[in-house]
């Protein structure tokens, strides 16, 4: 099962490149962030005609996740439990894996389109670091009812220095790369989550979004902030994980490229 995560930056301008990525890529579960539409705009009946369901939590302008799948995803959840938030940022359901009825081998999805947090410091740095302890608290008890549990998403989190182009730049005081933005990260990772790309490499430079200024992409200074992660019951049956970068060459992409894993079972 081949399952990905990709920000899409506005799925009414990039449904054209969706659309092609998934027939080049078939991956069977997709996770889209940022599709920045309310729900009666999301092109359910154009993605159900190439054969996929969606499920979906968006509004306008602004944040919007949805899980699009090749089987009905079910036991669908929207936002944080117990956590009030406005913004749609959060989408987890169940998948079953491709042409088996077995539900011991489906897989639980979570779908994170994690806060930004403007600048260390700020209001929205501090609402970023209450969202992901509401998210750590939820994923604990998301764990332990579906063991089989695939978290993806933007993170908008860089693990550590092999994930940024800069690491002088991009320290412990910076945005996405601070220190208690990390140790957040890694609380994740604490309730038996692992990061599925570094399961397969430990090498520095492969990243998965690109700023548009100052020729970003072309430049490649870039940061690895969408992230798989898989759980320990999964942990054997990673494959494969990459970041397919071809998307970021098309022409009005989107700022991330999308981050995959390959489930062998």
């Amino acid at each position: 099962m081949k399952i990905a995560s990709w920000n899409v930056n506005s799925l009414n301008v990039r449904l054209p490149h969706l659309q092609q990525w998934l027939d080049q890529a078939a991956p069977d579960v997709v996770g889209l962030q940022e599709t920045k539409l309310e729900d009666a705009r999301f092109p359910d009946d154009a993605l159900a005609a190439a054969g996929w369901r969606s499920v979906f939590s968006g509004q306008k302008t602004y944040n919007g996740v949805a899980i699009l799948a090749r089987e009905a995803p079910r036991d669908v959840q929207m936002g944080i439990p117990g956590f009030e938030d406005d913004q749609k940022r959060v989408i987890a359901a169940t998948v079953g894996a491709p042409g088996s009825s077995d539900p011991e081998r489906a897989i639980r999805i979570v779908n994170l389109y994690v806060v930004n947090g403007q600048d260390v410091g700020t209001d929205k740095y501090a609402y970023k670091l209450r969202w992901l302890e509401a998210v750590h608290d939820w994923l604990a008890e998301e764990i332990r009812a579906h063991p089989r549990l695939v978290v993806m998403g933007d993170f908008n989190i860089a693990p550590d220095a092999r994930d940024v182009h800069d690491p002088e730049l991009w320290n412990e005081d910076h945005i996405l790369t601070s220190t208690a933005e990390r140790d957040a990260l890694r609380r994740l990772c604490a309730l038996g989550l692992h990061d599925a790309f570094r399961l397969h490499s430990d090498e520095a430079g492969t990243f998965s979004w690109w700023d548009y200024r100052q020729a970003g992409f072309r430049r490649d200074r870039g940061l690895r902030i969408d992230l798989t992660l898989v759980s320990d019951a999964l942990r054997p049956h990673c494959a494969a994980a990459g970041i397919d970068r071809e998307p970021r060459t098309w022409e009005r992409p989107s700022d991330h490229a999308p981050a995959w894993v390959t489930l062998d079972a």
